[in-house]
């Protein structure tokens, strides 16, 4: 009984921390929009602001999972928040200078502190009970971290998005205090979230530091990272991971942009419904918010779609072969792309946000299935698929690159390949219950 309460306390510690990094992964979207117009960026190069986020995840996931074996998953967890704080600090600095490579440098610290925290916490659910309960476990974790990303569009929308936002060849137009007091506002606007997520990072570092976990997953060097290779399924996994990260990353950077390149502003603003959602998520009339934010606040629906799909999930995986499962929600999403892609106005707007209920299982679930019957390799594999992050610097980049050349639409197919990837991986693990 004390153990079950033990498991029960760790678990809710864990998913405050899944909450907390999603929160803060897609409040980085909410600026894509804003730095492309302050630093005249291409999509390309916008998208380059993923490539620094996701970039840590590939050269750090490895690195962290050697840190945890030494120094154990809780001073882990605690190193991992405080320099989680250490990158949110750093907005500070890239906002008042405005110098593009400085907040590059603190979305890769950022991504740091994320990816330990990644390294850590996956495995320590999945392990925290029963192995048959692993991917329900995870899944519900997961729908917190949607909750933090369903939460963060609306709040980015609104403290980040939402003043009018000047081109460079208008600031250059400025002089004396009129010029100083807009930079001071559009300091102010990036500097207040972060400041305020640095804060709170730090309370939940200290509460981790007299927080007692039970110690589930050998904290020693057992196993190599040359016999995690060897498990078939395992890499498979990772691949499936890398196609799930950047074709999710990739739709959600952009969704801003394409609403834009559809000319959706006017139709909110004239449909009586739509506009009465974008009025209650803004807490204000349109008039006066820049378009950005009128669309902006419906990339919500986006990440939302993913929460209320992982609680969904959470009961599906335990009655449903969670290979399975995963198989149906990536059709379904490679349908509603094509459905997007296929149309126009409101349709083409609620179909590709829609993809974000399909994606909420497929990471907890692509997770737990790599990872399942490898034992003591679970360390170790935890490292190789938070590896794989880093699809979330490369496929946004390369979509934006595709949208420069052939239009958005077009480069939709992208997005498609991966989800079909990860579909057969899906397909692949419906098939039989793998104890490698």
């Amino acid at each position: 009984m004390t153990q079950q309460k033990s498991y029960r306390s760790s678990f809710i510690l864990l998913t405050v921390l899944f909450f907390l990094w999603g929160f803060i992964t897609v409040l980085v979207d909410s600026l894509i929009p804003r730095l492309r117009e302050l630093f005249t960026l291409t999509y390309f190069q916008a998208g380059m602001v993923q490539f620094a986020f996701f970039g840590a995840f590939f050269l750090l996931s490895i690195p962290a999972s050697y840190i945890l074996s030494k120094i154990g998953y809780k001073k882990g967890i605690i190193l991992g928040l405080v320099t989680m704080a250490l990158g949110c600090l750093l907005f500070y600095p890239a906002a008042s200078y405005r110098v593009f490579g400085i907040f590059m440098l603190a979305y890769f610290i950022l991504a740091g502190g994320i990816t330990i925290l990644q390294v850590a916490a996956n495995p320590y659910v999945a392990v925290l009970g029963s192995e048959d309960g692993a991917s329900s476990r995870l899944n519900l974790s997961q729908a917190f971290n949607s909750l933090g990303t369903a939460i963060a569009p609306a709040i980015g929308a609104l403290f980040i998005l939402s003043d009018k936002i000047k081109t460079k060849d208008e600031i250059g137009a400025l002089v004396g205090t009129a010029k100083e007091q807009y930079l001071i506002a559009e300091a102010s606007a990036v500097q207040t979230p972060f400041i305020g997520l640095a804060l709170f990072i730090v309370l939940i570092a200290i509460y981790f530091f007299f927080a007692k976990l039970p110690k589930l997953i050998s904290e020693t060097e057992t196993g190599t990272y040359k016999d995690a290779l060897k498990q078939k399924n395992l890499m498979l996994g990772v691949f499936g991971i890398f196609c799930y990260v950047g074709a999710e990353v990739a739709i959600g950077s952009y969704l801003v942009n394409y609403f834009m390149d559809m000319n959706l502003v006017s139709l909110i603003k004239e449909e009586g419904f739509m506009k009465s959602i974008a009025e209650s998520l803004l807490n204000s009339g349109l008039a006066e918010k820049d378009d950005k934010a009128v669309v902006g606040v419906f990339v919500t629906f986006y990440w939302s779609g993913a929460m209320i799909g992982r609680f969904i999930g959470s009961y599906l995986t335990k009655i449903i072969n969670p290979g399975k499962v995963l198989g149906i929600f990536a059709t379904c999403a490679v349908a509603l792309i094509l459905l997007s892609i296929s149309t126009t106005g409101l349709v083409s707007m609620w179909s590709i946000l829609a993809v974000g209920l399909f994606n909420s299982i497929m990471f907890p679930t692509i997770f737990t299935l790599a990872i399942d019957g490898i034992g003591s390799l679970k360390p170790k594999g935890s490292g190789l698929l938070c590896t794989a992050i880093v699809g979330g610097a490369i496929i946004p980049p390369a979509y934006g690159f595709l949208t420069d050349n052939i239009g958005f639409k077009p480069a939709l197919f992208l997005v498609i390949c991966a989800y079909t990837y990860i579909l057969y991986y899906g397909y692949r693990n419906s098939k039989k219950t793998f104890n490698l």
